[in-house]
């Protein structure tokens, strides 16, 4: 159930009426940097700042955020997707999307209440989705005609269940966790040779490595009489 401020249900029960607005936040990799920058749009027709979770984002307006997807609350594990429709009318979108690689980039969509007659948000704006870029198809007009839009499909936050052991833990994975290099030699474990308990012998003359001197067994011999051992 969605919780809202003592601000939203005065407005509300007012019965004044209210105007949802939409904001979709998306951290995308630099492609010549390789480092994450994020970039905002939302259904209104300025830029505007919001704060989300103590911090302020910009959101490009000027309509660039055209709708989404019904979302349809559901229980479980299931990888869900929803599109997002994004003009290419406005530079900041095919900047973000074609400038940027938005691959698996991580995507938060806000809805915020505004009052339909001043256009000021009621109160901060509530989380409705989260989770991942999977694809970003281009729809292009024909020539001189308009209407030109990016579908963004995010898959719901559940897709890190589908991560696999290599991709959580191979060394390029864990290098963005602070640089950190415990998997640096995992591509080659257990093809290096150990010698445990036995002598390394030094290849032979002819090139081709000599067999390792294996210890010799000890011998046994029999306990004497009346031992308890």
């Amino acid at each position: 159930m969605r919780a809202y401020t003592s601000a939203e249900l005065a407005h509300i029960r007012a019965r004044q009426g209210v105007r949802p607005r939409l904001l979709v936040w998306i951290a995308a990799r630099n492609r010549t940097t390789g480092a994450l920058e994020a970039a905002g749009f939302w259904s209104g027709d300025d830029d505007t700042s919001f704060t989300v979770g103590g911090e302020v984002r910009t959101y490009h307006g000027a309509g660039p955020l055209l709708g989404m997807d019904d979302l349809t609350i559901e229980v479980g594990l299931t990888v869900r997707r929803i599109n997002v429709w994004l003009s290419t009318a406005a530079p900041e979108v095919l900047n973000a999307v074609m400038g940027y690689d938005v691959r698996l980039a991580a995507t938060e969509i806000h809805r915020v209440l505004t009052d339909p007659l001043t256009h000021q948000p009621l109160a901060q704006p509530h989380r409705i989705w989260k989770g991942w870029v999977d694809g970003a198809p281009r729809v292009t007009p024909a020539k001189g005609l308009n209407g030109g839009r990016i579908t963004l499909q995010i898959a719901s936050a559940s897709m890190a269940l589908t991560r696999t052991l290599t991709a959580k833990y191979s060394d390029e994975a864990m290098r963005l966790r602070g640089g950190d290099r415990l998997f640096r030699y995992a591509d080659v474990s257990g093809k290096v040779p150990i010698y445990w308990g036995e002598k390394k012998v030094a290849p032979s003359s002819g090139g081709a490595p000599a067999a390792s001197a294996t210890p010799a067994a000890p011998t046994s011999r029999p306990l004497p009489r009346g031992s308890d051992r």
